[in-house]
């Protein structure tokens, strides 16, 4: 039996309206490049990395934070492990598998108006940088 990659909990940002059972999976356009249909769900060991993700998806609803379980085989995300940081210090991983939710978080640190901007002003000069490619 493989080593756990890490024991959570996990959270996963988005701004859908979710209820504790659904599923989340793959298969949904990237946030961060609409352009791509997602191969993996994405989720996190840090409430307030699932917070920003919260902060910069799609969509109008308000940014929610959930928790999740993952219902399978889960792997680092390698858009952040090693690409761009040693190892996985922002405890992110990704898995092909569906994850649950089973309740939401609400203690995350929000962004500021200009810390939430300086985000997207970020992802946009990436967006145009071969080096801000997301391995799919």
């Amino acid at each position: 039996m493989a080593e756990a990659l890490d024991e959570g909990p996990f959270y996963h940002g988005t701004k859908a309206d979710l209820q504790v059972g659904d599923l989340l999976s793959a298969g949904f356009r990237s946030n961060y490049r609409p352009e791509i249909v997602m191969n993996h769900i994405y989720f996190t060991a840090l409430p307030d990395g699932a917070g920003l993700a919260a902060e910069l998806a799609a969509g109008d609803g308000a940014p929610r934070v959930y928790i999740v379980e993952p219902t399978g085989a889960f792997e680092d995300d390698p858009n952040v492990t090693d690409k761009k940081f040693p190892g996985n210090p922002t405890r992110s991983f990704r898995s092909t598998e569906p994850v649950r939710v089973v309740g939401e978080f609400h203690d995350w640190t929000r962004l500021t108006p200009e810390a939430l901007q300086a985000w997207r002003d970020r992802l946009a000069v990436l967006r145009e940088d071969e080096r801000g490619e997301i391995i799919n």
